[in-house]
């Protein structure tokens, strides 16, 4: 059982192993987005969540049935075989740990053994990797959106599968507590090369490129600058960079807005610094005796502080300049 959770994620985990009565015979690798420098106490509070146990997963790893293991902040999480892998790999979606490379690497390794379980959360990483489960024959469970504290990782994951089962918290552990109980038909599964490169990017120094890449896009990496590719076969939609950072469409649209911000701040700071620095030197120049020098450079200073407070006009109505939209109708 895999699971992906972000903002409101906690509360959401917390109440989902609260509903379980009695160990379960299912592995749990839950991941959720935390900064690099937090997250550190989630098995312990997911620990006391209910009766199963939680410990953050190590480097290979061998999985046990009634356990819950948790990504470590700035790692990726993956299910190899029959081991966990942890990998500071690429961040993807702007995120590490990241849900899609677990949901693949798990679809990949367990295929129709898998179940792959979105939590709420902002955004849409984990509906790839919802996609490929049901791909590979595993199934999906998603918390009901009108139940989760932030519906856009349930909703993405909705949009990108096609026969999840939409519940609520009681009723996804009753349904994890099913699928771990339930016999699987032993049915050849046919390889997938690309999410196999896809896996490649987290496990290897240099990723592989496409056999056939895609052309440049035109659109540049908000990780690394770098230019990106849309990946053909890739449903849903999906992003890569020759350096391996991989975007979903919403993921890649926040991140360029919060760019955008970024650069238009900066712009203020540099304008209103160019304005004092004017402002100083007219200053100087008319007390040497200079007015015209000291005229050019008090307008200077004015045109220099009228352009910064435009911009933060813009900044304080951020739909005129199109950086917080997503998206999404």
């Amino acid at each position: 059982m895999v699971v992906a959770a972000s903002a409101g994620g906690v509360e959401a985990l917390r109440g989902l192993l609260s509903q379980f009565r009695e160990p379960i015979s299912a592995t749990l690798l839950v991941v959720l987005h935390v900064p690099a420098a937090g997250g550190k106490v989630l098995p312990r509070i997911l620990g006391r969540a209910g009766l199963l146990p939680a410990s953050a997963a190590a480097d290979g790893e061998v999985p046990l049935p009634g356990h819950v293991y948790v990504a470590p902040p700035d790692c990726h999480m993956l299910l190899v075989g029959d081991k966990i892998r942890l990998s500071q790999g690429p961040r993807h979606n702007g995120h590490r740990p990241a849900a899609d490379p677990l949901f693949i690497s798990a679809a990949l390794s367990g295929g129709p053994y898998t179940t792959a379980v979105v939590l709420s959360g902002t955004l849409d990483d984990g509906a790839a990797g919802a996609a490929a489960v049901e791909r590979r024959g595993g199934v999906v469970a998603i918390q009901d959106p009108g139940e989760s504290a932030y519906d856009g990782m349930p909703r993405a994951a909705m949009a990108a599968t096609q026969h999840a089962k939409v519940l609520r918290l009681p009723g996804l552990a009753a349904f994890i507590d099913q699928e771990s109980r339930r016999p699987v038909s032993e049915q050849p599964v046919p390889p997938a090369p690309d999410l196999d490169r896809q896996l490649r990017v987290f496990l290897e120094p240099v990723p592989e490129p496409a056999a056939q890449p895609s052309p440049w896009s035109g659109v540049t990496c908000p990780e690394c600058g770098g230019p990106l590719r849309q990946e053909d076969a890739s449903v849903p939609v999906r992003f890569e960079c020759q350096a391996g950072h991989g975007w979903s469409p919403e993921s890649l649209l926040a991140a360029q807005a919060a760019g955008i911000e970024r650069a238009l701040w900066a712009a203020v700071l540099r304008l209103e610094e160019r304005s004092r620095l004017h402002q100083l030197l007219a200053d100087t120049a008319a007390d040497q005796g200079y007015p015209i020098s000291a005229g050019g450079f008090r307008t200077s200073a004015i045109s220099a502080r009228l352009s910064a407070r435009q911009i933060r006009k813009l900044l304080e109505s951020p739909g005129e300049v199109g950086i917080t939209g997503t998206g999404k109708d």
